[in-house]
C-alpha cells in the first residue's frame, strides 16, 4: 500500500509509480492515437467529407457508461474496505485474546507460546489468501514446530486448531473457569469469522458477464468516437479520444486492482505492516508486568 499527503495534490499530479495507469495504458493510449488519425486523414484528407455527424448518441453513451464506472468503482471500493476492517478486527482479536488469557493465566511460557500462536496466525492468514506456502515469516518454540504446519493444507485453521486445543487443555486441568473459556472462545471464534469472510472476498470477484460487458462496451464507444466528433474538432480528436480512452480504462483498471485487496499490487492492503503490528502487539501485552508469574 502506497503511503502519500493527500494534502500535496500538486506534487501528485507529476508523480508516477509502478502501477500508475498511464505505465499501463501508454501501448494500448499509442493504438488508440493511431487509429483516431486514420479515421480523421480519410474522413478529411482523403474522402473530403462536409457533412457534420450527430454526437447526440455518443453523449447518451458516455453518460451511460459513467454510471456503470461508478458502480463498478464504488463496488471494488467496498470490497478493499472490507479487507481492511476485517484485518482492522483480527488486529483487536488477537490484542484482546492475548490480554484476557495473560490476565487470567499466570505461566510465562505459556503466554509466550500463545503470543507466538496469535501472531503466527496473522502471517499463515496472510499466506493463505495470496496463495503463498513459504514458512520463512513462521515462528516456532518448543510446543510448535512448522513442519506440523506443512502437513496441513488450510494453515489458519491448523493455528487456530492448536490454539483451542490450548485453551481446552486448560480448562480438563481447571486452570481456567466455565466462564473464562467461553470469554476466550468468543475472542479465538473471530479469527476463523475473520478468515472466512476474507476468503469470501478472494473468491467471489465481480461476475464475470458484467466485467465483460463493461469492457467491450468501452471499446465500442472508443472505436466510433472519432466518426462521430471528428467533423467538430478535426485533427484534435486524436487527443480527445486518448484524453478519454485514459480516463475511463484507469477507472476500470483500479477497480481491478483493488476488489482482490489481499495482493502485492502496490494499491493492495498492507498486510505485512498489520501482520507485524500484531505480533509485536502480542509480544509486548506479555512482557507487561501484570502477566509475570506472581
Amino acid at each position: 500500500m502506497i503511503k502519500y499527503d493527500p494534502k500535496q495534490w500538486f506534487s501528485l499530479i507529476f508523480r508516477f509509480y509502478r502501477s500508475d495507469t498511464f505505465q499501463a495504458l501508454w501501448p494500448a493510449m499509442l493504438s488508440i492515437g493511431l487509429y483516431a488519425w486514420l479515421v480523421a486523414y480519410l474522413e478529411i484528407g482523403v474522402l473530403n467529407l462536409k457533412y457534420k455527424s450527430s454526437t447526440i448518441l455518443h453523449s447518451l453513451l458516455g453518460f451511460v457508461i459513467s454510471l456503470m464506472l461508478v458502480f463498478r468503482t464504488n463496488t471494488a471500493y467496498e470490497r478493499w474496505s472490507e479487507g481492511r476492517k476485517l484485518w482492522g478486527g483480527l488486529v483487536n482479536s488477537s490484542r484482546n485474546l492475548v490480554i484476557q488469557f495473560c490476565s487470567m493465566i499466570r505461566d510465562n511460557e505459556l503466554n509466550r507460546h500463545l503470543a507466538l500462536m496469535v501472531g503466527n496466525y496473522a502471517f499463515v492468514l496472510k499466506q493463505h489468501l495470496r496463495d503463498d506456502r513459504s514458512t520463512n515469516e513462521i515462528e516456532q518454540d518448543g510446543r510448535f514446530q512448522v513442519q506440523e504446519l506443512e502437513k496441513h493444507v488450510h494453515w489458519p485453521n491448523y493455528v487456530a486448531f492448536r490454539l483451542y486445543d490450548e485453551l481446552q487443555k486448560l480448562y480438563e486441568d481447571r486452570k481456567i473457569s466455565d466462564a473464562q473459556l467461553l470469554v476466550l472462545n468468543q475472542e479465538l471464534k473471530q479469527f476463523t469469522d475473520i478468515c472466512g469472510a476474507c476468503e469470501r472476498i478472494k473468491k467471489t470477484p465481480i461476475p464475470f458477464s458484467y466485467s465483460l460487458f463493461l469492457k467491450k462496451f468501452l471499446f465500442a464507444y472508443i472505436m466510433t468516437m472519432p466518426f462521430g466528433f471528428v467533423f467538430d474538432f478535426g485533427y484534435w480528436i486524436i487527443l480527445i479520444v486518448v484524453f478519454v480512452f485514459y480516463v475511463l480504462a484507469s477507472l476500470e483498471l483500479i477497480a481491478e486492482e483493488i476488489e482482490q485487496p489481499f495482493g502485492t499490487d502496490q494499491n493492495d492492503l498492507p498486510l505485512e505492516q498489520l501482520a507485524e503490528t500484531i505480533r509485536r502487539n502480542t509480544r509486548e501485552i506479555v512482557r507487561m508486568p501484570n502477566s509475570a508469574v506472581e
